[in-house]
């Protein structure tokens, strides 16, 4: 249920971002630059936690 919420979000934010720069720079809106971005988010933040080190146990 997480991966559907973070790639939810991930399509949203990105389509966000791709308007609205787009809108600033006079260029036309971009779908499929607003899903490769998403698809981008998605995997970046999904991988984020194996990445990270993980935390020792004290005693």
């Amino acid at each position: 249920m997480k991966y559907l919420w973070t790639l939810f979000w991930a399509f949203a934010l990105s389509h966000m971002i791709t308007y609205v720069v787009g809108s600033m720079s006079g260029a036309p809106y971009d779908f499929q630059l607003g899903n490769l971005i998403a698809v981008g988010m998605f995997i970046g933040v999904s991988l984020l936690p194996v990445a990270m080190p993980k935390e020792e146990e004290s005693l």
